[in-house]
């Protein structure tokens, strides 16, 4: 309804249009015609006066006229001197506008009925001589009538076809919005990988199609980025519930108590993986946010056994909490896999920092440097735990992460620099 509402509307302006248009060209078409049908008119009329003024003449003192055998001037064409008719037969209808022009004694020109009358002053010895000529308009104005009726015919069939033209120009147009509309209408909700593909766009709804495509895309894209989200926190979660499940259960069999510290062990544990997942979700950089870098590093240590080489007034255009929640997981992964060292390295590199995070472990394997920061994949000894939330938290913030796999625990974090009078 909507397509054939705008077809529609495409329709009804282009024959609005069209009207005016074609309206326009009619009034300004028979102006022309009338100015041209009186020009040719007062032209005729001249030339019949002028053919008469050739043949007045004087001849002792009298103005006469030279024959020139033509009968038909007489009806068309009047001679009079000293305010009297000595030439031509006047028609009643006419002779009382006739006089009026001899009496005024000047050449102009009178309409009176279907008629145009011309008075022409002829010069003369003593007398005063003035020639009439009249010229019958209805000639004109039916041909003035006809012209009008047959350009408003026309303008008519000019309307109509723009209006049939644009309702299949259109049509055509948005045939491909139809097929888009009948696609999406064909998909189910459960099918985030169809797409138009309509090819290279030829015009404005082609390149529309291949936006929607893109769109889905992103879609899709963010769709699968919650899905991994999910993989994350159930994959996060599961260890110190299992944990906290395992000390229960043999308590319950060795009928002794729960150790209190067991329990607020995961229980902290599992508080510290909400938090991150949580600042996963919602870390974004912003502009002017910075830290001290060595401020944060001792946050995420937190009173641990665990090394820091940092250079002096190094300083991240992130905010503190973000740089606490990437380093935090790496060092638990440190810490667990360690065999006795856990240890941090920065350096600055131009208008980045690099953070080495190492441990004296197993690790990582070469072929699972990428592997391990999707959810639920493990590098050696498994090493991993949390990796793919640092990524997650690391790309919305402007950092990267990576394994470096050198024979030991080794995950290089690159965060920006902040610059100075920034």
């Amino acid at each position: 309804m909507a397509v054939r509402g705008f077809r529609g509307r495409i329709v009804v302006l282009t024959v609005l249009i069209a009207t005016a248009v074609v309206a326009i060209l009619i009034v300004l078409s028979h102006v022309l015609l009338t100015k041209v049908t009186d020009a040719d008119a007062h032209d005729l009329a001249r030339s019949r006066a002028d053919a008469v003024v050739a043949s007045v003449t004087v001849v002792s003192g009298r103005v006469m006229l030279t024959e020139n055998g033509s009968e038909a001037l007489d009806e068309v064409a009047w001679v009079y001197a000293d305010g009297r008719l000595i030439d031509g037969n006047v028609t009643p209808s006419v002779v009382d506008r006739a006089e009026a022009l001899v009496r005024a004694g000047k050449s102009q020109s009178a309409y009176i009925d279907d008629y145009l009358l011309y008075a022409q002053e002829v010069p003369a010895d003593g007398h005063r001589v003035m020639v009439i000529a009249r010229v019958n308009l209805t000639p004109y104005e039916t041909s003035k009538q006809l012209s009008l009726t047959l350009s408003l015919i026309l303008g008519g069939v000019a309307i109509l076809l723009a209006g049939g033209v644009a309702h299949l120009v259109v049509r055509r147009a948005l045939r491909v919005v139809r097929e888009m509309a009948a696609l999406a209408e064909d998909w189910g909700d459960h099918e985030p990988g169809r797409r138009f593909n309509l090819g290279v766009p030829r015009d404005e709804f082609g390149a529309l199609g291949s936006t929607l495509d893109h769109l889905l895309e992103r879609v899709e894209n963010a769709l699968a980025d919650e899905r991994r989200l999910t993989d994350e926190i159930a994959h996060e979660l599961r260890t110190p519930l299992t944990v906290l499940r395992g000390e229960a259960q043999l308590a319950q069999l060795s009928d002794r108590p729960l150790p209190p510290e067991a329990v607020l062990s995961e229980v902290d544990r599992l508080d510290a993986a909400i938090t991150t997942i949580l600042r996963a979700a919602r870390a974004r950089i912003e502009a002017g946010t910075r830290c001290d870098l060595n401020s944060a590093t001792r946050q995420a240590i937190a009173g641990r056994a665990i090394e820091a080489v940092v250079p002096p007034k190094a300083e991240v255009a992130m905010a503190g909490d973000v740089v606490v929640a990437l380093l935090s997981p790496l060092l638990e992964n440190g810490l667990r896999y360690a065999r006795s060292r856990v240890w941090i390295t920065a350096r600055i590199e131009g208008e980045v920092i690099v953070v080495d995070v190492l441990d004296d472990g197993p690790g990582f394997d070469p072929a699972d440097v990428e592997r391990v920061f999707e959810a639920g994949v493990t590098g050696n000894d498994g090493h991993g735990l949390g990796l793919p939330v640092v990524r997650r938290i690391a790309g919305p913030a402007g950092a990267a992460v990576r394994a470096i796999a050198d024979g030991r625990g080794h995950v290089e974090v690159t965060l920006p620099a902040s610059r100075v009078g920034a």
